[in-house]
């Protein structure tokens, strides 16, 4: 994928970063957006600089944010081919009767509102290219989790997915959720034990990715291998 350029959000660390040294190393550009720019200069740095790579600075629950997090990239790349809408942060114990709510305002805002505006203001570009969006749902939307909000923001990613994909069926634009079980990355205070990867993740986006144009990947859903059992 010559010259072909990736935007991904939540860019900074975790299963963003790795899926940026992914994409480089089978050659694509990226353009890494995270809250603060300067968390990426390492990163940009490290996948070779502003040939291969650029830092933007966006808050993905501000719309004029997103929009300028686009035209930056228009303006650098001059296209956009893809975009990973990963950012994405994770809830606090307490269930619905005992969680703090400022905290579930945080993370519907950034899951399921800031997912919502990474499309809106991406597609434009994804039409022009006829290229392919892809979101971080998760494993967590698809089952019940007790007490979870977070659980119930990747609902909505998932019936996000699904609603985009309809919406642009006809424009060439492909759609594919990217939904992991549990990855051991900076989202997590502790290690998880019997965890993904955030390169495993990468390796399912370049995966959809790599398809030709007439193979719609819709959905991988990817769980870390049981313990074997004594």
């Amino acid at each position: 994928m010559s010259d072909a350029v990736l935007l991904i959000t939540g860019g900074s660390t975790g299963i963003g970063a790795a899926t940026a040294r992914a994409a480089v190393a089978d050659g694509w550009r990226v353009a890494l957006a995270a809250r603060t720019a300067s968390k990426l200069d390492d990163l940009v740095e490290e996948l070779g600089g502003e040939a291969h790579a650029m830092a933007v600075a966006c808050d993905v629950t501000d719309k004029a944010s997103q929009q300028a997090m686009v035209d930056t990239t228009l303006e650098r790349f001059g296209r956009i081919d893809a975009v990973f809408a990963n950012a994405g942060i994770g809830g606090k114990p307490g269930g619905f009767t005992g969680a703090d709510s400022d905290v579930w305002k945080d993370m519907i805002l950034t899951n399921v509102y800031g997912v919502g505006l990474t499309i809106q203001c991406t597609a434009p570009a994804l039409k022009a290219s006829r290229g392919h969006l892809l979101i971080t749902g998760s494993a967590a939307g698809r089952v019940t989790i007790p007490g979870s909000m977070y659980s119930a923001t990747k609902w909505a990613v998932s019936a996000i997915g699904y609603g985009v994909r309809e919406e642009l069926r006809g424009t060439g634009v492909r759609t594919t959720l990217i939904e992991p079980g549990m990855v051991d990355t900076p989202f997590f205070d502790e290690k998880p034990e019997h965890a993904l990867t955030d390169r495993d993740i990468a390796a399912s986006v370049m995966y959809a990715l790599s398809q030709p144009a007439h193979v719609d990947v819709n959905e991988i859903l990817i769980r870390p291998t049981p313990p074997i059992a004594d």
